[in-house]
């Protein structure tokens, strides 16, 4: 059997005007190193990535979008026919209701814009789900973290949540290392301090076991 896995990595770029935009400060690496290492593992892998300079995975079909509502559109294309689906990228959570369509100039002491919600990809794709799918999803928090995550965990339909902090110093955004806890329904597994790749191969790893 074929095993294909779906990861989508990287942030959304949410257009103001034909040169700003509204963004993340997500490098997508998490991501990207998840695909890579699936596709070492044998996996047949479709990574869908917002704006990264980060190197793409060989092997790896890279589907490139920039906004929230491109990436849930190739997101629901590839869905039905993964095995897993990670959901790593981080997704804007409002876009600008209008996008001016010359650049705005610097006028006004005070400017507004307004936003409405984007869709939230891996709660639609967790109503679509089926039996033999696993949903993977991140949690990046400040504050009662566990709390937070697990009720991602519910709520999105996920299999498990990859949790990690802000608090932890030297993880996260562009950093090369991490620190993570995976929330299962009533587990709970910590790890040590290590490189994102390591980390991705923990994960990577927490799928297989979950899949046997």
């Amino acid at each position: 059997m074929i095993k294909k896995a779906l990861v989508t990595a990287g942030p959304t770029y949410e257009p103001i005007d034909p040169v700003r935009f509204i963004g993340n400060r997500s490098s997508g690496k998490m991501g990207y190193l998840i695909a890579e290492t699936l596709q070492k593992e044998g996996w047949e892998v479709v990574l869908i990535s917002g704006p990264s300079s980060v190197k793409k995975p060989e092997n790896v079909k890279l589907v490139s979008v920039e906004t929230a509502e491109e990436m849930y559109q190739a997101t629901l294309k590839e869905y039905p026919s993964v095995n897993v689906a990670i959901f790593a990228a981080a997704v804007a959570d409002y876009t600008p209701i209008s996008v001016a369509s010359e650049k705005i100039k610097k006028k006004e002491e005070t400017f507004s814009i307004e936003l409405v919600k984007t869709k939230d990809i891996a709660k639609e794709m967790g109503l679509l789900k089926k039996s033999n799918q696993i949903n993977v999803g991140f949690a990046l928090e400040t504050n009662d973290e566990e709390e937070n995550a697990n009720k991602k965990l519910v709520s999105k339909n996920f299999d498990f949540v990859v949790l990690n902090s802000l608090r932890n110093e030297g993880t996260c955004f562009g950093s090369d290392s991490n620190k993570i806890t995976i929330l299962e329904h009533n587990k709970k597994i910590a790890f040590e301090f290590k490189s994102k790749e390591n980390v991705a191969k923990d994960i990577v790893e927490h799928i297989v076991q979950k899949i046997s």
